[in-house]
C-alpha cells in the first residue's frame, strides 16, 4: 500500500515546478492553499454522500479522490504521505480515548 502512495507522492512533487497549464496537480498548486483547501472540502463532502448511499463502488471512488486531494494538500506543505502513517504507526495499539486525552493536555 505505501508503495502507491509514495510512487503518488513523488509525481506530486514533479508536479509543483511544472507549468500550471501542464496537469490538474499544477493548476491546483498554482491556484494556491484556499483552492487545494475547497477540493478537500468538496471531496469529504461527496465521499460522505456516497456512504450514506451505501454504494461501495462510490465509497471506493470518492475515498480515493479525498485521499488523493489530500495529498495534494501534504506535498504543498512539504509534508509526505510517510509523516501520516507514522503518525498513525505512532497510534495503533493506542485507545483512541487516550490518544485524544494526551493531546488535551
Amino acid at each position: 500500500m505505501s508503495d502507491t502512495l509514495t510512487k503518488l507522492a513523488d509525481v506530486l512533487e514533479q508536479r509543483k515546478n511544472a507549468h500550471a497549464d501542464s496537469s490538474y496537480v499544477a493548476k491546483l498548486y498554482s491556484k494556491g492553499l484556499d483552492s487545494i483547501l475547497k477540493k478537500i472540502g468538496e471531496e469529504a463532502t461527496e465521499t460522505v454522500m456516497a456512504a450514506k448511499d451505501g454504494d461501495a463502488d462510490k465509497i471506493i471512488y470518492e475515498t480515493a479522490d479525498l485521499w488523493f486531494h489530500t495529498m495534494v494538500l501534504l506535498a504543498q506543505q512539504g509534508l509526505h504521505p510517510d509523516d501520516v502513517l507514522k503518525e498513525l504507526d505512532r497510534r495503533f495499539g493506542l485507545s483512541g480515548l487516550e490518544e485524544k486525552a494526551s493531546r488535551e493536555k
